[in-house]
């Protein structure tokens, strides 16, 4: 079994020793086998029945339930067990030091210390075993690239709500921006370089395209604004074409992203861009293109209504000794795929910084304080 910890700082430091990144984003990368082991196993002596989600080979996810007496409300707790790369950390990303009242280490914020916190909590508040509502901690893989973790667990499990514990600086989050990618491939006419009448030139039409492009994000800046998002925003990710300095290009491809906030969604912004092309289609001459829908995942918002929300800032309220701050994320989280599934939830984390940068560390006061709010809500909410 593996060593006890006293604490939810101890736990973390021992979930930070495990390589964890994301081989869909690292080459080579440990993935999440050893870090789903030491869970497993953590979780499982202290009573948890836990299963092992693993469709891809080598990406495990755990979901651990505390069975309840019964016909009370269950609650899921969601984190992921990868993080990012650990080339280019300053120190030993795996080797967690303890330095004015921070732990620093790679996934310290992004969120081994949700994981801990968690799953600590989860234990203290289901000792007794006094709750009627289930307890479900789902560890997920792949947050960090596709969220193939959470869509899995997704597909078994379900509970009355959620809670997300990334990192939000113990500030209440109820909506996030979600994404949508697309190819514009643009069309043009190979010839060599000394014949113009013969090609035509797919960079310089894909200019057309790039300074509509510009003008569509200001049209979007100055637009009806989410009250806590803002606007959704929109750039040009990627170019590529050509094959040598003396032939006219015959293919441009341009890879753009846009960020959606509530109300807007793959297919509107789908509509968006063709509405957009089809206009330089008919003023540009021999413009052609072909639009390609790549990864994309919805933006989030909660109902500030919600029985899970009132709990958890009621906690976090008694707890921090002042109301939660109320806020928005501009990135994407799992809280949309959870909401998609008809599970009202919310993202509540850490304090610290450092996501995905050269250092990273988490406030140790904060990790406790999120332990003792999670432990609060478990036990009121499932009981």
């Amino acid at each position: 079994m593996p060593e006890t910890p006293s604490t939810p700082a101890d736990l973390l430091a021992h979930l930070v020793a495990i390589d964890s990144a994301n081989p869909d984003l690292v080459p080579g990368g440990a993935g999440e086998t050893a870090i789903a082991d030491h869970c497993g196993q953590w979780l499982a002596a202290r009573g948890f029945a836990v299963h092992r989600l693993e469709q891809r080979p080598g990406r495990p996810s755990l979901v651990a339930v505390a069975h309840g007496t019964g016909n009370g409300r269950s609650l899921m707790l969601n984190g992921h067990l990868d993080t990012v790369s650990l080339t280019g950390y300053d120190g030993d990303p795996l080797a967690p030091q303890i330095r004015d009242g921070q732990m620093h280490g790679r996934g310290t914020y992004d969120m081994k210390g949700g994981i801990a916190a968690m799953m600590v909590a989860a234990t203290r508040a289901t000792a007794a075993g006094a709750l009627r509502g289930d307890v479900i901690l789902a560890l997920v893989a792949d947050e960090e690239h596709a969220s193939c973790g959470t869509a899995e667990v997704l597909r078994s499990f379900t509970a009355d709500a959620a809670v997300v514990t990334e990192p939000s600086n113990l500030e209440v989050t109820l909506a996030h921006k979600g994404f949508a990618w697309f190819d514009v491939d643009i069309a043009g006419r190979a010839a060599h370089g000394s014949r113009p009448e013969l090609g035509i030139d797919a960079i310089v039409k894909a200019g057309h395209f790039l300074v509509a492009l510009e003008k569509l994000g200001r049209r979007l800046a100055q637009g009806a604004a989410h009250p806590l998002l803002g606007t959704g925003t929109l750039h040009a990710s990627l170019i590529r074409g050509g094959e040598e300095p003396s032939t006219y290009p015959a293919h441009c491809r341009v890879t753009l992203e846009r960020r959606t906030v509530p109300g807007e969604n793959a297919d509107s912004v789908e509509q968006e861009l063709t509405a957009l092309l089809d206009h330089l289609s008919a003023t540009v001459p021999d413009f052609g293109y072909r639009l390609t829908r790549g990864l994309h995942r919805e933006p989030f918002e909660a109902d500030p209504e919600a029985l899970i929300v009132k709990a958890l800032s009621r906690h976090a309220h008694a707890v921090l000794g002042h109301p939660p701050v109320v806020r928005a994320e501009p990135y994407w989280t799992d809280c949309a795929l959870l909401d998609g599934a008809g599970i009202p939830c919310l993202l509540f984390g850490v304090r610290g910084e450092g996501a995905h940068a050269a250092t990273e560390y988490v406030d140790l006061a904060s990790l406790d304080h999120l332990t003792d709010i999670l432990t609060a809500t478990i036990t009121d909410f499932c009981s």
